[in-house]
Formats: C-alpha cells, sequence, structure tokens
C-alpha cells in the first residue's frame, strides 16, 4: 500500500488536522501529510494539532457520527502483511463493542497513537516520529 495510506492508517488512531480536506484530497506523501498537521509551522506536531475531532469528521463519509469499518477502510485502501486490517482498528479503538466508532472512541485512540508515536516523550511529533509509526502493531 502506498505511504500515503499508511500515513491514513496512523491518522486513523490518530487525527488529521484539516477539518475542510476530503479523504482523497490528503497529500501522498508523509512530509506533505506531516505539513498538513503542522498548522502552526513550527515542524512539529502538538497534541492540538493531533486532532482526532477533525479526523472524525474527514473519516465519518455518510455523517452519521458513526464510522464503520468500511469508511476506515476506504481511507486505509487495501492491508498489506503484518499490519492492521480496518477491522482490527475499529476492534481495538471500539470501547463499547458495537463495531463501529464514535467521535470519543476517534478521540481517546487519538491521544492513545500521541502517546505512543512520541518516542522522545516531549509532547510534540516530529516527522521522524510519524515516519517510524506507520503500520507499527
Amino acid at each position: 500500500m502506498m505511504l500515503a495510506h499508511r500515513v491514513a492508517l496512523l491518522l486513523l488512531c490518530g487525527a488529521v488536522a484539516a477539518s475542510a480536506v476530503a479523504a482523497q484530497d490528503l497529500p501522498a506523501t508523509a512530509p506533505d501529510r506531516f505539513a498538513m498537521l503542522d498548522r502552526n509551522g513550527d515542524g512539529k506536531v502538538s497534541r492540538d494539532e493531533y486532532d482526532g475531532d477533525a479526523f472524525f469528521r474527514l473519516v465519518d463519509a455518510d455523517h452519521n457520527y458513526r464510522v464503520s469499518v468500511e469508511e476506515v477502510q476506504a481511507v486505509l485502501g487495501p492491508q498489506r502483511d503484518g499490519e492492521f486490517s480496518a477491522a482490527e482498528w475499529v476492534r481495538i479503538a471500539d470501547l463499547n463493542g458495537d463495531g463501529e466508532l464514535s467521535a470519543e472512541e476517534m478521540r481517546r485512540s487519538s491521544q492513545m497513537r500521541f502517546q505512543t508515536l512520541d518516542a522522545n516523550h516531549d509532547e510534540n511529533l516530529e516527522l521522524s516520529e510519524l515516519q517510524m509509526g506507520i503500520g507499527r502493531r
């Protein structure tokens, strides 16, 4: 799968900071995605910029306030060997077990993913931290 879709996977358990962007308009490269997330242009992605609510709005294609496996799959594209499927990502983040993600479940997942990606624990993500986290189980 293309790196662009891997970054979308990263963002599933994280977020996109561009609420008006459609899934098909997401930048194709990790540096371009990083630049999109880095809204203030300081070369880092802060917790505020790593916005789970914006990504929820992006992925919720049918605007029913629930994100389905199919909606996640549409963003991720085909699964690669050794990486989580859309169903696995939803199962991991789905606290109430209903098979879909609410905005709160996405928000919680985003916060956890940020902590996982922040390898140096400085409360900011650098491009290298995002790239290393793509596809990580």
